[in-house]
């Protein structure tokens, strides 16, 4: 598919080699250094997740694009539409790799050019330095802008599918939540607990706010109205009505602002509501769980908001017990009557925050946003035992008992959500193969 660079001598040959071999670490430092003064970079860069992760990688690609022999080369090309597909899922800016590869570039360029070699050989010895990581930059290049189209193509999709639930329910649901926070903060208000109120930004309201409407109607101004909103009752309102509190002050200037500004807040959600219609269905039919296909859009915007707001993030993978078995003695009628059933009991346990996908046959997978490891054992214990203590009932009459194994990981700041998906997914393993229902926590990289 790409040109094949002219034939060099193999002394020419051997130099790079070396060169790459010999200097590695100091490549990797300079494509790192530079990377790292980048403020795109930094956000989904850091000196340990390069020093821990990405510094050994790197150095082993410089080595093996001087190698390329045969087979070698077939899976080099390999590997480099790999890190495209990685580049486009963490939304790795091209003109960062550009940048990189230019900086590997003028490097091996500056040690051909320290080295014994001929003015002729060293000006063949450039050119194949050139186009050697020139061809691997098209390589990932195309791999990412296809990564990028589908990602694309996927986040419109998710966007059409939430706007196409029932959004008269959602938005009196979020109405209901918004009132009931201010509810409870008149309560602790009158009760003398003021210094116990939550931020509204923490409220159901305000988590649902920031991971699904944050999605489905980003761009919205209504939305921004809202954010703003929420951010003045938080680190303005709120405060001073405690401080009147305490003080024994007229509350009526702080309690009269809460009230217009949580009137504000519905009057912008009811309009960010009414401005949409929805287009797609995308829910598994048989659980109302959500399609895997958003998987992508939504795990990698809670990576990229965990990342950005220093928060916390969990994800569980569930997978029911002998399903097959269940399957075989009782039929499929039985085995659907199952999923229905472990679908509502994760449902009941997690908040609408919260992210419930049906991952395969009789697997979930759970995203829990601003939740460690720990509090994600609570919730995957209470799912477990919830699961383990009911009587299934059957379409035909009667019930069976089923149990169920999970795996749990915490996002380690690694950009890439597959990684977070893999480790769950041994933890899961690990699970099976301790004897099944039981939970286990993925160890810390």
């Amino acid at each position: 598919m790409y040109s094949v660079l002219p034939p060099l001598s193999e002394h020419i040959e051997h130099l790079l080699r070396n060169l790459s071999q010999a200097h590695a670490t100091d490549l990797a430092d300079r494509f790192y250094d530079v990377l790292l003064t980048d403020e795109e970079a930094q956000t989904f860069l850091s000196s340990s997740l390069v020093e821990e992760r990405l510094k050994a990688s790197l150095m082993k690609w410089v080595q093996d694009i001087f190698r390329q022999e045969g087979e070698q080369k077939a899976l080099f090309e390999q590997q480099q539409r790999k890190i495209g597909e990685v580049h486009a899922r963490i939304k790795v800016p091209l003109r960062l790799v550009m940048h990189g590869a230019f900086v590997l570039k003028s490097r091996m360029s500056e040690l051909v050019l320290q080295s014994d070699l001929d003015r002729a050989d060293m000006a063949l010895a450039i050119m194949q330095i050139d186009g050697l990581i020139d061809q691997a930059i098209a390589i990932m290049s195309e791999a990412y802008m296809q990564g990028s189209m589908r990602r694309a193509q996927v986040d419109e999709s998710y966007r059409l599918f939430a706007l196409g639930q029932d959004i008269a329910h959602e938005r009196d649901g979020q109405i209901a939540a918004l009132f009931e926070w201010l509810q409870n903060v008149l309560f602790q208000m009158f009760d003398g607990c003021l210094l116990q109120l939550t931020p509204l930004s923490s409220s159901p309201f305000g988590l649902w706010l920031t991971h699904r409407a944050g999605l489905i109607f980003e761009g919205s101004p209504s939305l921004a109205a809202i954010e703003a909103s929420i951010a003045r009752v938080d680190s303005d309102i709120l405060p001073r009505l405690t401080q009147s509190h305490e003080a024994k002050d007229d509350l009526s200037v702080p309690l009269g602002e809460l009230k217009n500004s949580v009137q504000e807040i519905k009057f912008l959600l009811t309009d960010l509501f009414q401005s949409v219609s929805g287009l797609e269905n995308g829910r598994d039919p048989l659980t109302r769980a959500l399609n895997r296909r958003f998987l992508p859009t939504i795990l990698g915007r809670e990576i990229s908001l965990a990342t950005n707001n220093g928060t916390q993030l969990s994800l569980m993978m569930l997978d029911v017990d002998h399903f097959k078995a269940i399957n075989d003695q009782w039929g499929h009628s039985t085995g659907d009557a199952v999923l229905k059933q472990v679908a509502e009991i994760i449902s009941d346990n997690v908040r609408l925050s919260d992210f419930v996908f049906r991952y395969g046959g009789e697997e979930f997978l759970i995203v829990l946003v601003e939740t460690s490891a720990e509090e994600a054992h609570v919730v995957a214990e209470r799912i477990r035992e919830q699961l383990a203590s009911r009587e299934i009932r059957l379409p035909a009459g009667g019930s069976v008992r089923v149990t169920a194994s999970l795996g749990l990981a915490a996002f380690q700041d690694h950009p890439d959500y597959n990684e977070l998906i893999e480790t769950a997914d041994k933890a899961l393993y690990d699970a099976k193969n301790a004897g099944r229902n039981r939970t286990i926590i993925a160890k810390a990289a």
